[in-house]
């Protein structure tokens, strides 16, 4: 009560503060587990509640300590889930000025001297009123490395008349060594459902109309924080002045209209550009906020796309029954692809209108790429039209034009061709070749020059199986002895490094000898020449042709034949296990 005898007004979050665990909202499974540690005598030396902001970790910390120090109206109640309220104990916990309950910020008191001034030096002395002397700790993730070091030997064997409780919103930045003291309750979002009912009592206690259009409204933006609700809906009641509608709350929280979202994302999606920037102009006319409506644009795109996989997802009770069968009608008709296109592009265009001088410009071009982008078509549709557009199979009439190939599209190479004159790297002969082969390998077994290279492979020099590929024109070869004419590439002590390496792996003596000239293509350029070959068959398709007639500057970045996807999909493949290694089987 002020002086002059009129009543201050209090916030309605301060106002129904919860005061006992029947009135925690959201957090059945805590309030269950606490009730049987209260009721059995088990009551934990240390707590840590975490969660978001706003459902409740320093309240329940409060209740809390209240059960604990609760001596009932007649002064002679024990340790209970239900404080009482009116005992001298619960009266001076819940306004907080109880001399044995110490609330302490951990924001503001991070240092280890505030630890040992706070914490380690009172908790000696027995509770001067209570049962218990609690010490509160919120925030508590900020305190330093140096005051936790300092906290965990008080925490691990504390007086039997003192007990932790802490609260933080930053669970991962508490040190393990605390967390292992602590017993832990997580507090959850508050889901919706529950949410609006809690904020409709509150606004008929306080004599207030608002539609459940509204309540859903603020339930959304609250985001499972019931402080947040309740602050939200103590502004919405002031600002109704009377009955508080849907529009009053978007007006306070600078929301566009759902609705009118809907409408633009759908001009949008239909690619309607000149509609789709009439409709942003006159939302931002009405007071709408630029980057507010690309993000509601987003948390559509996020909607509809998750109705499109769960369509129970579309009962949402923050959503009126007019949006929830607009939503489920567009996620049935649009496709997978533009979804995840526009949410791509809808994230760069809010960053591009945070940073732009003018938000309605940004917010204008962003909404004519989306439009643009809308009108492409799919890659399945870009190809019916190219192979519309192809010509048959066979010589031109008039004997003009280009010579179109007689090869079937389904026969075209689409991958890159292993080099004829080296096994694939990673194929069942590299797998098969050991890591370090023995020096007793019989020469014997390299009857070739592909498994020379293949012993370079599996020795992994990567150095020496590069020059060697671009630098040996093969000349001759028997088993342990080479002859070949340098390439372009080939380094003055290429046959040095090759003997000594091959003496080295197979642990006998190998000649290697250099001639001027002659020899076949390296493997490189053997490797480029069958590339050239299959790009030009690939181009010489018809339906590639047609690309590059569309699209001049494109490209082809990559080739793959039937024969590389085929060996694609058996490395995929899980290898089959013969035998489990059992390490107790030798023991």
């Amino acid at each position: 009560m002020q002086d002059d005898g009129t009543t201050q007004y209090q916030v309605l979050a301060r106002k129904y503060r919860p005061a006992s665990f029947d009135d925690l909202i959201g957090q059945d499974a805590m309030v269950r587990t606490l009730r049987a540690a209260f009721d059995t005598g088990r009551i934990a030396q240390a707590f840590i509640l975490t969660g978001i902001r706003g459902t409740g970790k320093t309240t329940t910390a409060r209740i809390m300590a209240k059960g604990m120090n609760c001596i009932g109206p007649d002064g002679t109640g024990g340790p209970t889930t239900e404080p009482c309220g009116v005992c001298a104990n619960c009266v001076e916990i819940a306004q907080g000025n109880h001399v044995d309950v110490m609330e302490i910020d951990a924001a503001s008191n991070t240092g280890v001297q505030n630890v040992r001034d706070v914490i380690i030096e009172t908790v000696a002395y027995a509770p001067a009123k209570a049962r218990y002397k609690v010490f509160v700790i919120d925030e508590v993730h900020m305190l330093s490395t140096s005051a936790f070091n300092a906290l965990l030997k008080t925490l691990e064997e504390p007086p039997e008349h003192v007990k932790f409780i802490f609260a933080t919103t930053e669970i991962r930045k508490v040190p393990v060594t605390v967390l292992s003291r602590c017993q832990r309750f997580d507090l959850r979002r508050i889901e919706p459902e529950v949410m609006i009912a809690h904020l409709a009592g509150i606004a008929e206690k306080e004599g207030g109309q608002i539609d459940e259009a509204a309540l859903g409204l603020i339930t959304r933006a609250a985001e499972g924080s019931v402080r947040d609700a309740v602050s939200l809906l103590d502004q919405a009641l002031s600002h109704g002045a009377g009955e508080t509608t849907a529009d009053q709350v978007r007006a306070m929280l600078g929301l566009a209209d759902r609705g009118r979202i809907l409408d633009l994302f759908d001009m949008i999606l239909r690619g309607d550009t000149a509609a789709a920037l009439a409709e942003l102009s006159s939302q931002y006319a009405d007071g709408a906020d630029p980057l507010a409506v690309l993000r509601d644009l987003a948390e559509v795109t996020h909607w509809v796309s998750v109705i499109k996989i769960t369509p129970e997802a579309a009962d949402d009770p923050t959503v009126s029954p007019e949006e929830r069968a607009r939503g489920t009608t567009m996620a049935e008709a649009l496709p997978m692809r533009a979804l995840t296109r526009m949410w791509q592009m809808l994230l760069v265009a809010l960053d591009e209108v945070r940073l732009s001088p003018n938000a309605m410009m940004a917010a204008e071009m962003a909404v004519i790429r989306l439009t643009h982008v809308a009108e492409l078509p799919s890659p399945e549709e870009l190809v019916r039209k190219l192979a519309d557009m192809t010509p048959p199979p066979g010589p031109p009439p008039n004997g003009g034009g280009r010579a179109a190939p007689q090869t079937p599209a389904s026969s075209a190479p689409m991958a890159s061709a292993p080099p004829p004159d080296a096994p694939r790297s990673g194929g069942p002969t590299a797998q098969a070749a050991p890591a370090v082969v023995a020096h007793s390998e019989n020469l014997a077994r390299y009857q070739s020059f592909d498994q020379v290279l293949t012993l370079i492979r599996a020795n992994r020099d990567v150095r020496l199986l590069v020059d060697v590929e671009g630098g040996v024109r093969l000349v001759s070869y028997a088993p342990g002895q080479i002859e070949y004419a340098p390439g372009p590439k080939a380094p003055a002590d290429l046959a040095q490094r090759l003997k000594r390496s091959l003496d080295t792996w197979t642990g006998a003596r190998w000649g290697v000898s250099v001639v001027a000239d002659g020899g076949a293509p390296t493997i490189e350029e053997a490797r480029n020449a069958e590339h050239q070959k299959l790009e030009k068959a690939v181009r010489a398709h018809p339906l590639v042709a047609a690309v590059f007639d569309t699209f001049p500057q494109a490209r082809i970045a990559d080739i793959r034949t039937g024969k590389d996807l085929a060996a694609d999909a058996a490395t995929d493949a899980l290898p089959e296990v013969e035998d489990e290694w059992d390490p107790f089987e030798d023991s």
